[in-house]
């Protein structure tokens, strides 16, 4: 049981809890440095060494590793491919209307015209996966990776989003690595990516009280794709949390539309949620979330009173 609860994302599965516990909390204890609070920035750096309970990741990136395979088998079902499909223009319309940058922005909305969806309400797009990944590749998020590797991250990406919202094995056996590290001690639950409708779901299972639960660049609010398959249904917030705090960078097409507020009932109150980092470069990444002061208020808010 820990203190805090690490939640990881995509793409996650050659790591383990240990590599990814050594990169965010450094990160974490930041954060919290620039709020001020260097009493328990120390005390999260102490805990940063190996065997340390304060603050755990629940991994479970390997459960995407099959037959043998780095990464596993790329095929998807009918259901899970149209999904992914969807998904992927969900991510595109993210930037054709939230991107920073002019030059995306019209990117982004030239191709989604072609594929007859450049409202910036969701109407059900569902074009073909491969006309998608090819405008999303050159996308200034991805196209600094390269246009072959950028595919690959993305159709990794798609896949293991695609499979915890689908198949029940995996997402039940996600939950039960979460589940081992909350307990009445717990404080606090951090969710990035899809760790973050991960962290949202255990949350609800938790039950119990719950001082805050973080999530950064969260894709919970991609109605249709993710917001209607989340558990459990209708979508709500979980009661036993006391604060929920939601982070996105602006760029970060994976997250969902800033104010999550009006899609939650019982939000008044506890979810405070909105574009409130600027992560550069790397507008999804990780560390990135967690070092910003912004993150280190509200954990030290959290885990002070």
């Amino acid at each position: 049981m820990a203190r805090i609860v690490l939640v990881h994302g995509i793409a996650q599965e050659q790591k383990s809890a240990d590599t990814l516990e050594a990169e965010w909390l450094p990160s974490l204890a930041g954060g919290i440095r620039l709020a001020g609070d260097t009493v328990l920035a120390d005390d999260l750096w102490r805990d940063a060494r190996p065997g340390a309970a304060g603050a755990r990741m629940a991994f479970y990136g390997d459960l995407f590793l099959r037959d043998g395979q780095q990464g596993g088998a790329d095929e998807l079902t009918v259901e899970e491919g149209a999904l992914a499909e969807a998904l992927a223009a969900e991510w595109l319309r993210n930037a054709a209307f939230r991107s920073s940058r002019e030059g995306d922005r019209n990117l982004a909305r030239t191709e989604l015209a072609h594929l007859g969806g450049v409202s910036e309400e969701y109407q059900g797009v569902r074009a073909a996966a491969r006309p998608v990944l090819n405008a999303l590749v050159r996308l200034r998020p991805f196209a600094r990776l390269g246009v072959a590797f950028a595919e690959r991250v993305l159709v990794k990406a798609l896949k293991q989003v695609t499979l915890y919202l689908t198949d029940e094995t995996i997402r039940e056996r996600v939950q039960e690595r979460v589940a081992a590290h909350i307990g009445p001690e717990t404080e606090v639950i951090i969710g990035h990516s899809l760790g973050s409708v991960v962290a949202y779901e255990a949350a609800h299972r938790h039950g119990g009280p719950l001082p805050l639960l973080l999530t950064v660049g969260s894709p919970l609010g991609l109605r249709t794709v993710v917001y209607e398959r989340t558990r459990p249904q209708p979508p709500s917030v979980p009661p036993g949390v006391a604060r929920w705090v939601n982070l996105a960078d602006r760029d970060d097409l994976v997250a969902a539309k800033p104010d999550l507020g009006p899609m939650f009932p019982g939000a008044d109150g506890v979810l405070d949620s909105g574009y409130t980092v600027d992560n550069g470069a790397k507008p999804h990444e990780a560390a990135f979330y967690l070092a910003k002061r912004r993150t280190g208020e509200v954990l030290s808010a959290a885990l002070s009173a």
